[in-house]
């Protein structure tokens, strides 16, 4: 029977829109602090059973030390973190329905592949004939079955990775606390390997929370994304909303490329904000419901592939047009990146896909060009 895919799953799965639902990870009102420093700041997050949840954000900025919360390895200074409803205060690790999966993946050199997975399972003296039995479903989940007898030198980065994943879910755990797990991956098997995670996760029914400061590894894999700094979430919500919306300039500058026209707000009402941005931004036209004042200074976020660049001038340049000169080109192969410098000086920039192979390109360095996009194209900030 040919497998199932997991878009009717994912699409209908949002238990954090639903008032009934009872979160399945919360941190109340948590602050941690190691000395003067304060690693995570007054926070309070609510995560679900079988969602797959992200902490994305810079060194430092808390989300390692939310994990480690929640697998015992430190406790809260201040405030609750709760399991299922039980609050973990006091819990040692090996109590507690958590597994961690770190990055370096700490395989034992010595052991063979079945012999590292079997390892946690030996420590929980699980029958013997259990264990094997165990051993070989992990090893078929992973895909790694012809190489059980071989120990971790005789592996692949990818195969280690699994390998690590095996162990850390055959215990089964409620909750697989992945530790920035595909960092030490090459970029294509990094892209292969964030699917099968989320194919994984799907099959099992778990809850996963992953740490990472690769957006693209978040918003590939979760279904909700916590952007952090300094100890504290900016935003919560899913990766289309956290790309597409951002809350401020913080997020829209961390999540992807973004271009920022500084301007002030000249009207806001009826879902229609008007921005004047000056020398080389123009006016800008924005299909948009928020609260701002008149007078107010605003920036307007635009994604870099949602501008259109042409040589020729629009039929009204005047609005939601800016002119500039091409600076710089990036070609990528799939798209193009061109920096395009605005009169004020400032530079933005555009992407365009590159449906046909580059034999000349129509827009080359020093051309002077005109960038316009749709009123609801980009989305205008106030913080």
């Amino acid at each position: 029977m040919a497998a199932k895919a997991v878009g009717p799953v994912k699409r209908s799965f949002a238990p954090w829109r639903d008032p009934a639902s009872a979160p399945f990870i919360e941190f109340r009102n948590v602050t941690k602090r190691f000395g003067d420093f304060v690693a995570v700041d007054d926070l309070t997050l609510t995560i679900y059973e079988r969602e797959f949840f992200a902490l994305l954000g810079p060194s430092g900025c808390g989300k390692t030390t939310l994990m480690r919360m929640v697998a015992g390895f430190d406790e809260p200074t201040v405030g609750e973190v709760l399991l299922d409803g039980q609050n973990l205060a006091g819990v040692p690790p090996y109590r507690r329905p958590t597994n961690m999966m770190f990055q370096s993946y700490a395989l034992f050199p010595h052991m063979t592949v079945e012999a590292n997975i079997a390892f946690g399972l030996k420590q929980d003296r699980m029958p013997k004939a259990d264990i094997a039995t165990r051993v070989e479903e992990m090893l078929a989940l992973v895909k790694l079955t012809p190489f059980a007898k071989r120990k971790p030198h005789q592996l692949s980065g990818g195969q280690k990775q699994r390998v690590a994943l095996a162990r850390s879910l055959a215990r089964k755990p409620k909750v697989l606390l992945l530790d920035e797990p595909l960092g030490a991956l090459d970029k294509k098997l990094r892209e292969d390997t964030q699917f099968e995670l989320v194919d994984l996760q799907q099959k099992l029914g778990l809850t996963f929370l992953i740490v990472t400061h690769d957006q693209e590894e978040a918003m590939t894999v979760a279904d909700r994304v916590a952007v952090m700094d300094q100890g504290r979430i900016i935003q919560v919500a899913t990766p289309a909303e956290v790309y597409e919306q951002p809350n401020s300039r913080y997020v829209a500058d961390f999540i992807g490329d973004i271009n920022l026209l500084e301007g002030r707000i000249t009207v806001c009402n009826d879902g229609f904000i008007r921005l004047d941005c000056g020398v080389g931004g123009g006016t800008v036209e924005v299909d948009q419901t928020m609260d701002a004042t008149p007078g107010e200074n605003g920036w307007f976020a635009i994604r870099p592939e949602k501008m259109t660049l042409s040589l020729d001038p629009p039929e009204n340049p005047t609005v939601n047009c800016i002119a500039g000169d091409v600076w710089d080109i990036g070609y990528l192969g799939d798209v193009s990146i061109y920096h395009v410098r605005l009169a004020g000086g400032a530079t933005v920039k555009a992407t365009v896909t590159n449906r046909t192979r580059l034999v000349e390109r129509p827009i080359s360095w020093d051309d002077k060009v005109w960038l316009t996009w749709p009123r609801d194209a980009g989305i205008v900030l106030t913080r």
